[in-house]
């Protein structure tokens, strides 16, 4: 037997959804400044601006087929049969939501979250091609991200797909959890942001000609940090309603997964900023927030199945992770990542997943009604992990580079030197000040 959610939730948990849900919102306008601020002053407002347009066109595409891929457990779905056994594999839901009844219930609830969620997910590779990523192509990315990779993987994972499955039909644990999107949001984001830095290139004058990378600092570390602090509203909401919808918890949890959510991510920066200081001799702003993310990232998973004291220790694991992926995508493998968006959110967001297998406790009755026990656990979430870089971070970059030979995804030389402000708006975010010219970024040869 499978776990099989509620329809229908209590008064007090739908209540406490709800407002979780408005909660959420939060995270994407806290990954707004944090990108815009990591970017070029001369971007500024093309960052903030995409981000926006990229956050409508993600949540209008997954209204019009997203959800018809992901549907909800216990909804109609194809399945396909091996060894005897069924296996879910995609929803079977109409387009345009028709059919679903948005009065309350689970299903409707859950399709609300993942307009928000969704769009996070979309917002995650504006950090990674910022500069010289063309709206028009960041918005065409954010619909197949979408309307295909992200509703595909989330069924597996939160519609009763064969992920979820991997505990009744295998054995291996109580299946793949991801509570709140450590993988199915997160992972699915940063993936895609790799395939967007592998597909427009680095920035100009980020790389010599011997592949040495220049520093190219964002431009306001104040948006950078303040970004931080509402993204840590918006995650808690975006845990404790995923824990709701997909895991089963009640209402009371609330605190439990706030205390976890706090406690990773601040671990998580604290970590990056002893790290940074014991390297650099002073800590680094851009890497302790990203270390900050990257905490809040790898909380999601496990946020309802962990005690305090695991959260502090998956909080350390991400700090320091994030730190040190940071400097090797740059060095080793000549990745320009502006906004750290590759290793805050598909590098923590693995070890997230990860971390359920590690340290989850399942005797608070979270899934008390998913067949399967707690051995296997960590084999199940590593079937997920390995199913991410199989198969989704592949499918992304072909869709991506499908995309690119009909739409060029990188802005002219020109519109790069100009800055995009001026190239694509046609109007900078600060017309009262200078803003930053390449001459830092030059080199004699």
């Amino acid at each position: 037997m499978t776990f099989q959610p509620s329809l229908a939730l209590q008064d007090t948990a739908l209540t406490v959804c709800v407002l979780s849900i408005l909660l959420v919102p939060f995270a994407c306008a806290g990954l707004l400044l944090i990108n815009t601020g990591l970017g070029r002053s001369r971007s500024a407002a093309q960052m903030a601006l995409s981000s926006l347009c990229v956050f409508s066109v993600a949540a209008i595409a997954y209204v019009i087929c997203g959800f018809s891929w992901q549907g909800f457990e216990g909804l109609p779905a194809h399945t396909f049969t091996v060894a005897g056994k069924s296996w879910n594999w995609i929803a079977a839901q109409p387009f345009f939501l028709r059919g679903v009844q948005l009065n309350g219930s689970a299903p409707s609830l859950a399709i609300w979250l993942q307009m928000f969620s969704v769009a996070l997910a979309a917002m995650i590779p504006l950090g990674t091609g910022a500069d010289r990523w063309r709206l028009g192509a960041s918005c065409a990315s954010a619909a197949l991200l979408a309307g295909c990779t992200y509703p595909l993987f989330a069924h597996w994972v939160w519609g009763g797909g064969w992920l979820a499955q991997l505990g009744s039909k295998f054995g291996l644990g109580r299946g793949f959890l991801d509570a709140g999107g450590s993988c199915s949001i997160q992972v699915v984001g940063g993936l895609t942001a790799l395939s967007i830095a592998w597909i427009v290139g680095p920035r100009r004058g980020k790389y010599s000609h011997e592949g040495m990378p220049a520093a190219i600092p964002g431009h306001n570390g104040i948006y950078v940090i303040f970004g931080c602090l509402l993204a840590l509203v918006g995650w808690t909401g975006l845990n404790f309603a995923g824990a709701i919808l997909f895991a089963g918890a009640a209402a009371g949890q609330a605190v439990q997964v706030a205390v976890n959510t706090m406690l990773c991510a601040g671990a998580a920066g604290l970590t990056a900023g002893v790290v940074t200081h014991t390297r650099f001799g002073k800590p680094d702003a851009s890497l302790v927030a990203n270390g900050w993310v990257g905490g809040l990232v790898a909380s999601s998973a496990a946020c309802i199945f962990i005690l305090p004291a695991a959260a502090v220790a998956i909080g350390i694991v991400a700090g320091a992770l994030v730190t040190f992926s940071v400097e090797w995508f740059e060095l080793r493998l000549g990745v320009d990542d502006p906004g750290g968006a590759i290793s805050a959110h598909a590098v923590a967001g693995i070890w997230g997943g990860l971390s359920v297998g590690l340290f989850a406790n399942f005797t608070d009755g979270v899934l008390k009604n998913r067949a399967g026990g707690n051995s296997g656990q960590f084999l199940a979430q590593l079937v997920g992990v390995a199913t991410l870089l199989g198969f989704v971070l592949p499918l992304t970059y072909f869709l991506n580079w499908l995309l690119n030979r009909v739409y060029p995804q990188r802005v002219a030389a020109e519109g790069e030197r100009q800055g995009l402000d001026l190239y694509e708006l046609g109007a900078g975010a600060y017309p009262e000040f200078m803003t930053h010219s390449d001459e830092f970024t030059q080199r004699k040869i």
